[in-house]
């Protein structure tokens, strides 16, 4: 009977010790079937790196101002008779804005022009006279001080008259009336905004470290969302004085305006050209993957498989520089000469295998219109 069991362990164990033989060697020709696999490559697009010289620049947000601008007013209470303008028109200065009622001051210069019309010819009868010694010195001085004093009165009029017409002092842009015929406008209240815009200021404030660079004459560049503007304007102005809260500085620049396209009080982007600049490996934005641990790209070069060579993707660590439209500056970690995947590589890995299709390319314009968008 124990010959029997032992016999039947024997058996048993050697049946369990070929079915472990079999199995290993079933799992060591998988494990080198899936050593030998290679990934089918991944379609991707690349461009070759170039070496670019970009001017040295500071991008800022300013903000339009005019040149000159008030909001028209009466320095006197009256009624509006007339009103001579429509909102938002283009006026020359000197144009008739608004008149206020005048009629009262109108009887009261007609009634000094005939008194004033009246001491001169007393005046001139006390010269006659005086010349034939027939009145004194004293007489001719009292009818000469009533003409004087007569002339006064009627200018003094005629200067009213003219507070209650108001005029441009500028040539400029009108904005939205805000009176009425008929209205009875209190001395102050505004009237209609008045804004000359050709040129046109732009404000922008400048970090301290950079104020050394920004020189009267500095070129500038603006762009409202997105849109380059045609004509670059130039730096007029440096504030004196420094912000304590922000460490920033106050500069003007000026731009032609004759569009009309910038309006006071509109966001600008702006940027100032510091100068000749230096050699940066410019690429498109879309090549870098951008992380918390460090922005990367993925160069694609030669490598060596199991199944022969392979264009591989090899990650690497870059120091990004400026944008520039749809380009960023690479400082530190491409070389001009290097293939650089520029889309699809947020599917890849390190030393896999790619594709290259440069059939369609992403954007890569330095400066690129809205509708390219």
């Amino acid at each position: 009977m124990a010959k029997r069991m032992i016999l039947m362990l024997a058996i048993t164990t050697v049946v369990i010790a070929g079915l472990a033989f079999v199995k290993f060697r079933q799992v060591k020709a998988a494990i080198a079937v899936y050593a030998s696999f290679q990934p089918p490559p991944e379609a991707v697009t690349t461009i070759v790196a170039r070496e670019e010289r970009w001017p040295a620049t500071l991008s800022a947000i300013g903000t339009a101002a005019a040149v000159r601008g008030v909001t028209l007013s009466a320095d006197l209470s009256g009624i509006v008779e007339r009103i001579a303008f429509d909102s938002g028109e283009t006026v020359h200065a000197g144009d008739l804005i608004v008149q206020l009622d005048t009629r009262q001051e109108q009887a009261q210069l007609s009634a000094a022009e005939a008194q004033r019309a009246l001491a001169q010819a007393n005046l001139d009868r006390m010269r006659n006279l005086k010349d034939k010694r027939v009145i004194s010195q004293a007489e001719e001085d009292q009818a000469e001080a009533a003409y004087k004093q007569a002339a006064a009165s009627e200018d003094e009029i005629r200067a009213t008259i003219g507070r209650k017409t108001i005029r441009a002092p500028f040539s400029g842009r009108l904005g939205i009336r805000q009176v009425n015929p008929g209205q009875y406008l209190a001395g102050g209240a505004p009237i209609v905004s008045l804004e000359a815009m050709n040129p046109i200021y732009v404000n922008f404030p400048v970090p301290q470290q950079q104020l050394a660079a920004i020189r009267i004459g500095t070129g500038v560049r603006a762009a409202i969302e997105g849109e380059q503007l045609p004509s670059p304007g130039t730096v007029t102005a440096v504030d004196s004085m420094v912000d304590p809260a922000t460490r920033n500085a106050q500069v003007q620049a000026t731009f032609a305006n004759a569009n009309g396209r910038l309006r006071p009080g509109m966001f600008v982007q702006v940027t100032v050209v510091l100068g000749t600049g230096h050699a940066v490996v410019a690429l498109p934005a879309s090549a870098v993957s951008y992380a918390p641990y460090g922005d990367s790209v993925f160069i694609v070069e030669r490598a060596q498989g199991p199944k022969g060579p392979y264009q591989a993707a090899h990650q690497r660590f870059v120091t990004l520089g400026e944008s520039r439209g749809d380009q960023v500056a690479l400082l530190k970690g491409v070389k001009a000469g290097e293939e650089v995947v520029t889309s699809g590589l947020f599917k890849l890995r390190n030393n896999g295998a790619v594709l290259v299709n440069n059939s369609v390319q992403p954007s890569n314009s330095p400066a690129p219109k809205v509708e390219d968008r």
